[in-house]
């Protein structure tokens, strides 16, 4: 389905500053709606002989529905919006005129214009209108809690006619709490308590406040009731700020062991101030869930901390044991050992620093990268560069893949670029593990280097390893390589990563290996995830 962008542009000649307003208003307007018990249509002209196009709707959740059918991309002209012509128009709101029938379902139309202020601070031209559509099925006497929303619903409409609703939003805010049912506080003029629904009353005694909320003053009852006194003063000052007509960010406020959001509005229907709305929520329990979390990811941080801790002093050990050992042969491998210890170290690090088990993977290339020009056995000097991201990768894939990288990057460097002293005669594929053969011819104006490309399209890694070096020898076969290193890549990719890897010619020389990762992983219940 189209968005609200999508029609508005394809079907109207709205600026983009009165679109960017109807974002807004679509993004706050589930207020309106559950305040109204109503269903809330934005629509926007198309011709000029009365024809209206919705671009936005939402439902009540408060209330039943006045439409079964989604109305957005309906296109409607004639009697049938004759309100709204009205409201677009005259800018004024219209209520007048009987229920309609939607099937068997009874409605009452009301239409709200819509303008967007201008820079000056002035009321604009109307740019759309909202339909205020109630469902009359269940009509009955409204009680006080009704009435209240009610008559609050009719002061918010007042200042979408005026341009003065929705606030503006402060960065990092959502839309989604608090909402009318957690908790509804009117005040009037001077800040007291008119009105309290039964929910806001309960947030209020979880904090500790056992008695009745109206004709409190409740910026004081914030101060006496937040156990912090910079969050008491923070909220308090946000109920004076919406009494002064501005738009205070949320606040929350802890007292005994609880803690409840509040977020405050301004009431000026026609540019008059005469009061505020405040929407409270209880989220005790959505806090308790935080504080959990955080514990548990500094756990967790702190695991993966000692685990490179002990991953180096292994890696340390070894070390030392390679420069004890009289065998060459023994001494290599004892160090190609430490260098794959300290490739997952590497993961492990990155890990620690990280808020979730996932790790930014370029970073980690770079490092396993640089570190194999250095100690890789050759006099050449070979320069590393990666093209690509590999972006955030799970933990369980970064650890195989890093010591599957770091295998093929000092193979690359050391076979394809070998020293001096083995330049007649040597291995000269990545990783390959084949008897020695004459060395092919290497154009000398070559700056020797090793490329690794990543590129992830639909949930599936692709990875190449090229050197620009000697080549592949004319009999290599990567299924008989007895070398440990082609033997550990080849078990990751297929085994941990489940994925493919080809060892094969470069096309400009050289050798390139490609890797085919997939990123889904199948859960317990047989369902796939990233």
């Amino acid at each position: 389905m189209s968005t609200l962008r999508d029609l508005a542009e394809e079907h109207t000649h709205l600026r983009p500053a009165d679109i960017d307003h109807l974002h807004r208003i679509a993004g706050d307007w589930q207020l309106l709606s559950d305040l109204s018990f109503a269903d809330l249509l934005l629509w926007v002209p198309v011709d000029a002989d009365g024809t209206f196009l919705c671009v936005a709707q939402v439902r009540p959740t408060t209330a039943p529905t006045a439409y079964q059918d989604d109305q957005v991309g309906r296109i409607v002209g004639g009697p049938e919006v004759a309100h709204l012509g009205v409201a677009y128009s005259q800018g004024r709101i219209w209520r007048e005129g009987d229920p309609v029938w939607y099937g068997d379902v009874p409605a009452r139309h009301e239409a709200i214009p819509v303008r967007l202020r201008t820079a000056e601070g002035e009321a604009g031209e109307v740019i759309a209108v909202v339909g205020r559509d109630t469902n009359l099925s269940t009509a009955r006497t409204p009680s006080q809690l009704e009435l209240n929303y009610l008559t609050t619903a009719d002061d918010l409409a007042q200042m979408i006619a005026d341009g003065t609703f929705p606030p503006p939003r402060h960065p990092g805010e959502t839309t989604s709490a608090p909402r009318v049912g957690d908790g509804l506080v009117r005040l009037d003029a001077g800040g007291k308590v008119t009105y309290a629904s039964p929910n806001a009353q309960s947030a209020y005694r979880r904090l500790g406040y056992a008695s009745h909320l109206v004709g409190e003053d409740l910026a004081a009852l914030h101060r006496r009731l937040a156990g912090d006194p910079l969050d008491g003063t923070e909220a308090s000052n946000g109920i004076l700020a919406a009494l002064r007509g501005e738009a205070p960010p949320r606040r929350e406020i802890d007292a005994r062991g609880a803690t409840m959001l509040t977020r405050a509005l301004p009431l000026m229907p026609a540019g008059v101030p005469i009061g505020a709305l405040v929407l409270v929520r209880d989220i005790t329990e959505v806090r308790r869930r935080d504080r959990a979390l955080i514990t548990k990811d500094a756990t967790i941080r702190e695991i993966h901390h000692r685990v490179k801790n002990n991953l180096q002093t292994v890696a340390a050990l070894l070390r030392l044991q390679a420069r004890r050992v009289a065998m060459p042969e023994a001494r290599v491998a004892l160090e190609e050992s430490v260098r794959r210890v300290a490739s997952i170290a590497l993961v492990h690090e990155t890990l620690s620093m990280s808020s979730d088990e996932a790790v930014e993977f370029d970073g980690i290339v770079d490092r396993v990268a640089s570190a194999a020009t250095e100690v890789a056995a050759t006099e050449v000097s070979v320069g590393m560069r990666r093209r690509g991201s590999f972006g955030v990768l799970p933990a369980e894939i970064a650890t195989s893949l890093v010591m599957v990288l770091n295998e093929l990057l000092l193979n690359a460097v050391e076979h394809g670029f070998p020293p001096a002293d083995e330049a007649e005669e040597a291995p000269v594929a990545v990783a390959s593990g084949m008897v020695p053969v004459a060395a092919p011819e290497v154009d000398p104006s070559l700056r020797p280097e090793v490329v690794v490309s990543a590129h992830r399209f639909r949930k599936v890694l692709h990875v190449s390893v090229t050197d620009n070096g000697r080549g592949l020898p004319p009999d290599f076969d990567a299924e008989r390589g007895s070398r440990l290193g082609l033997q550990i890549v080849r078990a990751l990719i297929t085994g941990e990563l489940r994925g493919t890897i080809e060892l094969r010619a470069g096309a400009n020389g050289g050798t390139e290996a490609m890797l085919v990762v997939p990123l889904a992983r199948n859960t317990s219940d047989g369902r796939s995830q990233a």
